[in-house]
């Protein structure tokens, strides 16, 4: 089940940012460590957003934290390192764009 634009309450004007969601991933250079569809240093999006699907806005605002604030051990060895330079709200895109990947439910 892909995330909705209304279950995650992204609001008319941040859905652009949705279909802008591969732009702005190149614009904070997360496309340095992660791809869409395959491994690179991170786990693909496509990964991710399949984990999380199930967990609608608090996921949006957990994956949103864990790009800003950073991570470890939840997809192997290789920590993600904190993303200052990311706004809380382009986190937020980020985030519901990337769980807008999922594959739909079976």
């Amino acid at each position: 089940m892909a995330v909705s634009i209304a279950a995650v309450n992204i609001t008319p004007a941040r859905a652009q940012t949705l279909t802008d969601g591969p732009q702005l991933a190149r614009a904070k250079i997360c496309m340095g460590c992660h791809q869409v569809d395959s491994r690179r240093v991170g786990p693909p999006f496509v990964a991710v957003a399949d984990r999380y699907k199930a967990g609608g806005q608090p996921m949006v605002e957990y994956l949103a934290n864990s790009i800003r604030h950073g991570g470890r051990g939840r997809w192997g060895a290789v920590p993600m390192p904190a993303q200052p330079q990311v706004t809380e709200e382009e986190a937020t895109a980020l985030a519901a764009w990337i769980l807008s990947l999922a594959s739909p439910a079976k």
